[in-house]
């Protein structure tokens, strides 16, 4: 049986709200949305975001939701704490501290290194705009779209740390958006820069590396 927590887990709604607040602007401080798609991007993740902390620490609609289902897996127990709502770490059953399972540790790797690959991105793109030429150093060597890359790689990790209901439904939805808006920039670039950005997207997968990249020449697109 999981550990049981007298700690308090919901209700605490400032909490929700600088939660909120910290990543949103963490995450703004590496994205920095220019263009309406940007935006919109950001937008997506900004509602996943807050979606994810009113139940981590407000309502706990996929606890109430799955309570019937819960309370005969595991009888006695009060659902409603903070621990319980690691579902993963309570379904396994495992014991102890939930911030210390190993699917826990994992979702912080894919946080961090979504951000870290965010972040990165952002400076090289950045660099290559005032150049008015194509992104092709840092994770660009790799992926054609390492900024929602990143961004997909942060809230896997969340769903690995607290699943719920409501972003488990919102996770694809977001990927085909992603990808959708990948599409439309590589489209603008190809019209922009036909045959070098040809070459270059031919040398570079869209979002997942190859398993021998080789050395990488120049070229680069968008986000």
């Amino acid at each position: 049986m999981p550990h049981e927590s007298s700690t308090p887990g919901y209700g605490l709604w400032p909490l929700v709200i600088i939660n909120s607040l910290l990543f949103i602007m963490f995450a703004f401080s590496f994205a920095k949305p220019q263009s309406k798609r940007d935006w919109r991007s950001f937008g997506a993740f900004s509602a996943f975001i807050i979606a994810l902390f009113t139940e981590m620490y407000g309502f706990p609609l996929t606890i109430y939701f799955l309570a019937p289902w819960l309370q005969s897996r595991f009888p006695g127990m009060n659902l409603y704490t903070h621990d319980m709502g690691h579902l993963w770490y309570s379904v396994l059953g495992w014991k102890g501290d939930p911030h210390w399972n190993p699917i826990h540790i994992a979702s912080e790797i894919f946080i961090i290194g979504g951000f870290w690959i965010v972040s990165s991105a952002w400076s090289v793109l950045l660099r290559a705009q005032k150049d008015k030429t194509l992104a092709v150093n840092g994770p660009y060597r790799i992926i054609r779209h390492p900024q929602y890359a990143g961004f997909i790689l942060v809230m896997f990790g969340f769903l690995l740390q607290w699943p719920t209901i409501i972003t488990l439904v919102m996770f694809p939805i977001l990927v085909v958006m992603y990808t959708r808006l990948a599409l439309r920039e590589e489209a603008d670039v190809r019209a922009e820069l036909q045959s070098k950005y040809e070459t270059y997207a031919k040398r570079v997968p869209r979002f997942f590396p190859k398993v021998t990249l080789g050395t990488q020449d120049k070229g680069g697109p968008a986000k």
